[in-house]
């Protein structure tokens, strides 16, 4: 009964080492990064959100886009 609970435990570890082989990796990021911002257009948080935007459009060498959502007491955006 244990060499039996052995052979399957063997089988289940070859085969787990197998099945992340044939994942493919996908182009990062495919599309423009969006940051959301739960707040109005024009306030502080909306100012500090697109200053990150464009440190982060340098640094990754992806255009990133400020999306603010307001409303809902910021659970919108959240």
């Amino acid at each position: 009964m244990k060499s039996l609970a052995m052979l399957a435990f063997a089988a289940t570890v070859a085969v787990g080492g197998i099945a992340p082989g044939h994942a493919l990796a996908q182009a990062f990021p495919a599309k423009p990064l969006r940051l959301v911002v739960p707040y109005a257009t024009g306030g502080a948080t909306d100012i500090i959100a697109r200053a990150a935007a464009a440190e982060m459009t340098r640094s990754l060498g992806q255009r990133v886009v400020v999306e603010n959502r307001p409303g809902g007491g910021a659970n919108l955006g959240a």
